[in-house]
């Protein structure tokens, strides 16, 4: 099982190299609206105050082969058609998640490093100068991507936090691994600043890692509680809001371990809907805030709207 799970876990991180590098970022200026601009989404939870950012979005055709590639095709067709999506293209969104807890700025994962998160922050009126603690759910291309700008640090004044399982992994990869070679000059540079968690440890007070492997052998979601309520950073547990949700089983392309993220998917899922707890998915549409809802033996995620706003 572990040769298995790194061979695959070194091969399908590679092969996500190409979707990351040939994003483009869908960016809008900042409007009057401020927080609430197209790229910046602020709401309060209990004291603590939740912005998500886009980093950038991408359409993609023939999704079939990385959401369904055990289902029929007339499966497939059937599960879009029924949530009113084409079944032949996707929209793939990257959204970073800014927590200000009343006494530091913590920021979930860094994009793909082609500028969108700057203009995000900027939209949401933070510098990167400014960010004090830097949480790396795991370590994909499109979550390490902004780590470093021009060979320096992005975040200049943070330290860094991510989990031990997953820094453990990547960090000992051969050289010639493409995403192993990311993590040598983006992540490595950065250890001496940076604190490992497993599972239950804590970023800051009401922030807790909940480990999710099997999509990176240690990809961690991150509960958040303040003030009696709960929000879940899901990260890439669920990576598009209709098929990963509908058909939990169905294997993702880019999972290490398709078992184990299947298991992993219907752990948290199934929480958040026993639960009513909200989630931001890194990869849902923006602003990346919704419920999960049970619906037969799948689930259904269900946007925010107003019930979020701050």
């Amino acid at each position: 099982m572990t040769f298995n799970l790194t061979r695959r876990a070194a091969l399908t991180g590679a092969a996500a190299l190409p979707l990351a590098a040939a994003t483009t970022p869908l960016l809008a200026a900042a409007h009057s609206s401020g927080v609430h601009a197209p790229i910046a989404h602020n709401f309060k939870l209990g004291e603590m105050s939740v912005t998500t950012l886009l980093d950038g979005s991408a359409m993609r055709e023939g999704p079939k082969p990385m959401f369904g590639a055990a289902a029929t095709d007339e499966e497939f067709a059937q599960v879009s058609e029924e949530n009113f999506i084409p079944h032949d293209t996707l929209q793939f969104y990257f959204t970073p998640t800014l927590i200000d807890t009343g006494s530091e700025l913590i920021l979930f994962d860094t994009g793909l490093g082609q500028g969108g998160l700057p203009k995000a922050l900027a939209a949401a009126g933070v510098s990167p100068d400014a960010i004090d603690t830097v949480v790396i759910t795991h370590m994909h291309p499109d979550h390490i991507g902004g780590l470093m700008t021009d060979g320096k640090p992005t975040f200049a004044n943070a330290k860094y936090v991510t989990g031990s399982t997953e820094y453990n992994f990547w960090s000992k990869m051969d050289a010639g691994n493409r995403v192993g070679d990311m993590v040598t000059n983006l992540v490595k540079p950065l250890a001496e600043k940076m604190s490992f968690l497993d599972d239950g440890g804590s970023v800051a007070s009401g922030i807790t890692a909940v480990s999710s492997f099997g999509h990176t052998p240690g990809h961690m979601c991150y509960m958040l509680e303040s003030g009696g309520r709960q929000l879940v950073l899901t990260a890439d547990v669920a990576n598009h809001y209709v098929w990963s949700f509908a058909r939990p089983d169905w294997a993702f392309s880019f999972d290490a371990s398709p078992e184990d993220a299947a298991a992993s998917r219907r752990k948290i899922l199934g929480m958040l809907a026993a639960d009513k707890v909200p989630m931001i998915g890194y990869h849902m549409p923006f602003p990346a805030a919704g419920f999960v809802e049970g619906r037969g033996d799948g689930f259904r995620y269900v946007p925010v709207s107003y019930q979020m706003m701050s």
